[in-house]
């Protein structure tokens, strides 16, 4: 009884399509089902919010043009007319942290931004094709983030140092930030449900705390998705103009 409402349950992993290449486990699971579950719940609205485009639109058409616009004013305001190129990831990225956060609230679902390792992953590949969009951008010349412009040279042994920490440590905050908050969120939620069936007729008490924190965790899966993806805007932006 005492594992039926553990937690932790919720984040384990499991196999629902076992598939094994040369003993190597490449199964289909929660994770990977939910993943997909995403990306076709977000192509879904784009593809019906821009099926008919009237001058009055739709709830459909509406929501699409609003996610539209509201990611392309977030780039242009943190990179400038220089990020539209990165439009498409940038959206891409936006929605699917956003729609596996709320799918994440739907009761025996799965949220896989709730796994360090999804999410490590997404500021991994960030990391690294930000870094490399800078190189090619800036040559040689990319180096000279980590000493700016200005700085006396004598400052240079503590200066750099410290700002290569400070850029490599970016794929760890970023991901660890999402992950954390996403995690912590479901746990209380698992835990103030837990709560309701055993206290019997004083179960209304939790009930009203449920909805509340659900409420709350709805506001912070939105704004996780925002933080993680704006963060990601403001990395462009130094790898482009360099400052």
């Amino acid at each position: 009884m005492a594992e039926a409402h553990n937690p932790l349950e919720q984040f384990e992993i499991r196999r629902w399509i076992p598939i094994e290449v040369s003993d190597i486990d490449i199964s289909f699971t929660n994770s990977a089902t939910f993943m997909v579950a995403a990306v076709l719940a977000a192509s879904a609205l784009m593809i019906l919010g821009t099926r008919k485009r009237t001058i009055v639109p739709g709830r459909w058409q509406l929501l699409a043009e609003l996610s539209y616009t509201f990611i392309a004013k977030m780039l242009s305001d943190t990179v400038g007319k220089e990020g539209k190129p990165y439009f498409p990831f940038i959206f891409s990225l936006f929605m699917f942290v956003l729609f596996g956060n709320m799918l994440g609230m739907l009761p025996y679902s799965f949220t896989y931004t709730s796994h360090l390792a999804v999410t490590f992953g997404l500021a991994a590949f960030i990391f690294v094709a930000i870094t490399l969009i800078a190189i090619v951008k800036h040559r040689m010349k990319f180096f000279s983030y980590f000493l700016p412009h200005g700085v006396p040279i004598v400052m240079a042994p503590l200066l750099i140092p410290i700002e290569i920490i400070s850029y490599l440590s970016r794929p760890v905050s970023l991901s660890v930030r999402l992950f954390a908050n996403m995690m912590a969120g479901h746990t209380l939620l698992k835990v103030v449900a837990g709560f309701v069936i055993p206290l019997g007729v004083f179960g209304a008490v939790p009930v009203i705390g449920l909805i509340g924190v659900t409420a709350l965790e709805m506001l912070i899966a939105f704004l996780q998705a925002y933080i993680f993806t704006i963060l990601t805007c403001i990395y462009l932006h130094d790898a482009i103009h360099l400052h």
